[in-house]
């Protein structure tokens, strides 16, 4: 198909703009151009040839010009120069995630790498240390990112994830085939990291539909291929999944796919005890054979007595217990958050003026909003000093008067190394809401960790602790803290702790949002953003929340700005 073979070679040209080091904006339209083609139902030749080109999405003045040119020449001049000078396999090494399109080409540059067989020999003989900054980790992580792309299954940030598995459902869509489909998998409890994507449909032609997915532009390498089934390896690393089942044995099949190994394998046990048999293809009564459900999830935990268990809870946490005796939690829904606590401008390191902030979270419907930039120490973050910080809110006053929803006054407020506070009691007390995080000395010992954030939230001004074991996944690992007397102090003081949106924090996780919850404190589900598209990671905070059971009234930003300024005037 014309449409496949261009948005392979636009995604090629994405790869190559980023190794020249060009602008990552123009990087992004390449990149979204091929995935428009990708899932574009009919032959971009056709939309061509009546002027419709520029209405589709992604595709501009520029880009349009360049499938005119291919849809005519049956090449693209500007994709044949970035290709000169470079080896044939050169961008293979893009694949091994942790290695940078600057770095890969330094490497082929200077020690001739052209081949992840030859990157591989490099590590380990040490013969490229010192070259582009790469030190004797560098390359025992990029040894461990080989093994990882060789076994297909590198792990990705779940937003990362959800992206993949979007794009390949919109194109399989697209393409004709499907009735029915739906998102499986860890991707579907919305785990942290997801290590490969499993997607089910229903289909009247499954062989069209194993066609498209292993035809897609965007796989890298097609790893198995059946009559019903198929599994890739796409472009970003990730392994991708297809399964087409039948209608009546679909709910029986994401049931069994979304599950837990653990949560599974209860279901099953409880099955047996009323003689049944649970597997992919259905619910079965062990005496007879006959199918007793499977069409829909619900009939299929309806037959072992349960109600339907929400995926997120499927990790045998306690949830099958819960729900066989009506003690399964109403879990908080993003609609239900009023406002975002903890939010930066371009005043510190954000990247737009407060007024847009302001308009993106009207936008998205909320009652309020905070903006809570850095305090003063963070210079690397250009922090506030109080003289600035006054005058960031003079402007919050001028623009609260444009518009109706509420503009908090905050300060993202650093916590010293001996648990002072960034900003003296008396300009603390003139901001509607303080936000208290870590953000130096991350490698103190426990206690004096510990002792340090609970004498910050011994502050009558604190009320929120920000990403509270100061993590980064995959870049830095939590300090070394008793998060139990932590929640201890922030239940003695009426403080709450955050779940910090952040795709790369998600912090509090699951497991300790939970902790939080059961010993009483209340938590906000904030988004930490500083472009305005991340304001909509609050889905990610959300369900860090869902996995941890937790419902509205355990979120701080469910409340009514009056509440919420009641709570935090408490003292």
């Amino acid at each position: 198909m014309t449409n496949f073979e261009l948005a392979r070679l636009f995604y090629e040209m994405a790869s190559l703009l980023e190794v020249r080091d060009e602008s990552r904006f123009r990087i992004r339209a390449w990149q979204r151009a091929a995935q428009t083609l990708e899932t574009l139902s009919e032959d971009v030749a056709a939309v061509a040839a009546r002027g419709g080109l520029r209405a589709l999405p992604g595709i501009g003045k520029e880009i349009g010009a360049r499938i005119e040119e291919y849809l005519t020449t049956g090449r693209i001049e500007l994709l044949e120069r970035l290709r000169e000078n470079l080896p044939p396999d050169f961008l293979s090494l893009l694949e091994v995630r942790g290695l940078g399109p600057r770095t890969a080409r330094a490497l082929w540059e200077v020690a001739g790498i052209d081949t992840i067989e030859r990157l591989e020999a490099a590590c380990r003989s040490g013969q490229i240390i010192g070259v582009a900054g790469i030190q004797k980790k560098t390359c025992e992580n990029l040894l461990k990112a080989i093994a990882q792309h060789r076994a297909g299954r590198a792990r990705a940030l779940l937003p990362a994830a959800r992206e993949v598995a979007r794009q390949v459902a919109l194109a399989l869509s697209a393409h004709g085939g499907v009735e029915r489909l739906e998102i499986a998998g860890s991707l579907r409890r919305m785990r942290e990291t997801v290590k490969d994507i499993d997607i089910l449909v229903t289909s009247t032609a499954p062989a069209r539909v194993i066609e498209t997915l292993v035809s897609l532009p965007s796989v890298a390498e097609v790893t198995a291929r059946g009559e019903t089934k198929a599994s890739v390896r796409h472009q970003d690393g990730l392994a991708v999944d297809l399964r087409v089942v039948a209608p009546e044995a679909f709910g029986a099949a994401l049931q069994y796919f979304t599950g837990s190994k653990a949560h599974n394998v209860r279901l099953r046990e409880m099955a047996v005890r009323r003689g049944l048999k649970i597997s992919e293809y259905g619910v079965f009564d062990e005496a007879t054979g006959a199918r007793v459900a499977g069409e829909t999830e619900e009939d299929v935990y309806a037959a072992v007595g349960l109600p339907w268990i929400p995926p997120e809870l499927r990790e045998d946490g306690g949830e099958i217990d819960a729900a066989r005796e009506g003690r399964l939690p109403a879990l908080v829904e993003r609609a239900q958050l009023r406002g975002d606590l903890h939010d930066h401008t371009e005043w510190s390191d954000g990247h737009h003026p407060l007024e847009r902030l302001v308009e993106a979270a009207e936008a998205r419907g909320y009652e309020y909003v905070i903006v809570s930039d850095h305090s003063r120490s963070l210079t690397i973050a250009q922090g506030l000093s109080v003289e600035r910080l006054r005058q960031q809110r003079a402007e919050i006053r001028a623009v609260q008067a444009r518009h109706a929803i509420r503009i908090l006054a905050g300060s993202e407020c650093d916590i010293l190394e001996d648990g002072r506070l960034d900003f003296p009691d008396e300009v603390l007390a003139e901001l509607d809401v303080v936000v208290a995080s870590v953000h130096s000395r991350f490698k103190q010992d426990r206690a004096t960790m510990t002792a340090r954030i609970v004498r910050a939230l011994e502050s009558p001004h604190v009320d929120i602790l920000g990403h509270p074991t100061g993590r980064r996944l995959g870049s830095r690992e939590p300090y070394d803290v008793d998060l139990d007397a932590v929640f201890a102090a922030a239940r003695a003081h009426g403080k709450a702790v955050e779940i910090n949106a952040s795709p790369e924090r998600l912090d509090l996780n699951d497991v300790h949002a939970r902790r939080a919850a059961e010993a009483g404190v209340p938590l906000s589900i904030s988004t930490d953003t500083h472009y305005l598209s991340e304001l909509d990671n609050v889905d990610l905070g959300v369900a860090v929340a869902r996995r941890a059971w937790l419902g509205p009234a355990q979120i701080l930003n469910t409340r009514s700005l009056d509440d919420l300024l009641a709570w935090t005037r408490r003292g």
